[in-house]
């Protein structure tokens, strides 16, 4: 068996098309079609339905595509570690990374990896975090940024980054505040830098709060501190965009919580304060287990791990956002 054959069929079922999958692999259909018919001949089992120009995978079609793909990928990783064995660093590098984190820390890590390696070409692939650790395990990105936990068991871990979760609240005073927390918020604005009063969580369990849409790994991460703290927010605004979100706590129409990374603290209408049960979300890189983690990846790994040390020093992410 061929495995270009097995790139053929895995092709159309990535497609779910004949027509599709002949375009893109730069091929007749009917030699497309006749190399499938012979594959399903020698293996004596139907390998795709074929109804009203729809294609989808028989039962044993779908374990033939599974196993199909871990012999490519296995070929790919295979080659690309011999090439590198050979000739050092790798040309091309996929990296996931969600909207956010994205934003925030990668155009400063992709200068100066591109500035140390020229020659690698790098592909950043944005999604939410659910695609995100699905492309990861399927090997369509050699790498993804995700926060912890990762529940995917076909995934690996290495750590990156830890930061605290705030809550940003409005500096002026709103008729929707409680009196407790309009007094802390008097008190950490008379404070100094760095001794502002701790905020339980339970404070803003009735006050209008902003969150962002379904999707967003990071909205997952307050819910889940709510209910730790026995309450769901009381969801005033939905953003896809979480300097929308501060930018409407800002301007008094509720409060959200924010990665320090992501603290806008020159903001004059917006002030930050600490959680009494100091959340934290962690930051890791993500890729398959038991494939090769090419040199480049590893290289790019190492690079950010070092360039984020330096850049944050514990406990001042929030202040240091601005430069990276």
């Amino acid at each position: 068996m061929d495995i270009k054959v097995m790139e053929y069929a895995a092709e159309i079922a990535r497609r779910q098309s004949f027509t599709k999958a002949a375009e893109h692999l730069h091929i007749a259909q009917p030699s497309l079609s006749q190399q499938i018919k012979k594959l399903e001949t020698e293996l004596g089992l139907t390998l795709f339905h074929r109804s009203h120009g729809s294609v989808t995978l028989t039962p044993h079609g779908r374990r033939f595509i599974e196993k199909a793909e871990d012999i490519i990928r296995s070929r790919d990783d295979l080659l690309r570690e011999m090439q590198e064995r050979s000739q050092g660093l790798g040309h091309k590098l996929s990296i996931g990374i969600p909207a956010v984190t994205g934003r925030y820390i990668f155009p400063p890590l992709l200068k100066q990896f591109l500035a140390r390696y020229p020659h690698v070409e790098v592909q950043l692939v944005e999604k939410d975090p659910v695609s995100l650790e699905e492309m990861t395990a399927k090997g369509e990105v050699d790498l993804s940024v995700l926060s912890l936990p990762i529940e995917d068991e076909r995934l690996a871990i290495t750590p990156l980054l830890t930061e605290p979760i705030v809550l940003a609240v409005p500096k002026e005073k709103q008729r929707w505040m409680p009196p407790e927390m309009i007094a802390l918020i008097e008190k950490a604005l008379e404070g100094e830098e760095g001794r502002k009063p701790c905020v339980p969580l339970e404070m803003v369990r009735h006050v209008p709060f902003i969150l962002l849409k379904e999707g967003f790994g990071f909205r997952r991460t307050v819910l889940d501190l709510c209910a730790e703290s026995g309450f769901k927010p009381n969801t005033a605004f939905k953003t896809s965009h979480i300097e929308t979100a501060q930018s409407l706590v800002a301007n008094g129409l509720g409060v959200t919580m924010a990665p320090n990374m992501v603290r806008r603290d020159k903001d004059p209408g917006v002030i930050y304060l600490s959680i009494q049960s100091a959340p934290s979300r962690t930051l890791v890189f993500v890729f398959l287990k038991n494939r090769y983690v090419s040199l480049t990846a590893q290289a790019f790994m190492e690079l950010s791990r070092e360039s984020l040390k330096q850049t944050f020093d514990e406990g001042s992410l929030g202040n240091k956002s601005e430069n990276i």
